[in-house]
């Protein structure tokens, strides 16, 4: 059994989540977004509680509400890899100014080495097997993380419940990101659990069936137009 915990850290509400299988003294960190060293001793007194050690950091994107807390995580456990794909290398660095439309603010946060994320690859970690999906769109370098054994995505923030990325930040691209949730996202089998980069869990069922950004794609199926066309007067 896979169990996870989600902590919401920083003023963007983001979702940090912790996973591990029953019986593992290790366990994988998603999106570590402490700012402050109150949240880095949640995170880590909950470790300590459990008896876990994070074996790998992995990240969603480059946004600095998703990154901002690893080299806090690194500096209680040294030497985890971190996983993140290099497209969002540049956005990393740019700090909030991503979304304030600022200069360029110091790095010195986000500076920690990272393991270059390719489409398909996985990661070993927590006791799960976490495969790479790179969803572009929200950011050129965006990844989902599947654990499929366990029906379980973390969309960071390609897909929400109810809604989607937005794209006009730094990077974004509504079309990219649209061809990435249908082609590489809400393909993947209903009963999987989703764990978004922020708000509430929700499952790929619920948000096929119910999300306003994907719903005008819902469609009949084209031969049901080639059969009974469109009927037009006039």
């Amino acid at each position: 059994m896979l169990h996870t915990r989600i902590f919401t850290f920083n003023p963007l509400e983001t979702n940090c989540t912790v996973a591990w299988r029953e019986g593992s003294k290790t366990c994988m960190v998603a999106d570590p977004g402490m700012f402050t060293l109150d949240s880095k001793a949640a995170l880590v007194n909950f470790l300590a509680d459990n008896g876990l050690a994070p074996d790998a950091i992995l990240l969603t994107h480059g946004h600095f509400d998703h990154a901002m807390g690893v080299k806090m995580l690194l500096e209680q456990f040294p030497g985890v890899p971190v996983y993140m794909c290099a497209l969002d290398k540049e956005i990393l660095e740019a700090g909030p100014a991503v979304m304030a439309g600022r200069e360029r603010v110091n790095s010195s946060r986000t500076d920690f080495p990272f393991v270059d994320v390719a489409d398909g690859m996985v990661v070993q970690s927590g006791g799960a097997s976490w495969k790479a999906i790179l969803t572009p769109g929200h950011t050129p370098g965006g990844v989902c993380w599947w654990c499929e054994s366990d029906s379980l995505l973390l969309s960071g923030d390609t897909l929400f419940a109810g809604s989607i990325g937005r794209s006009d930040l730094m990077g974004g691209d509504y079309d990219v990101l649209m061809k990435s949730l249908l082609e590489r996202v809400m393909v993947l089998p209903g009963d999987t659990d989703v764990i978004p980069g922020h708000g509430q869990p929700t499952s790929i069922a619920r948000e096929s069936a119910s999300n306003p950004f994907l719903q005008p794609f819902n469609e009949e199926d084209s031969a049901w137009w080639e059969q009974n066309g469109i009927p037009i007067k006039g």
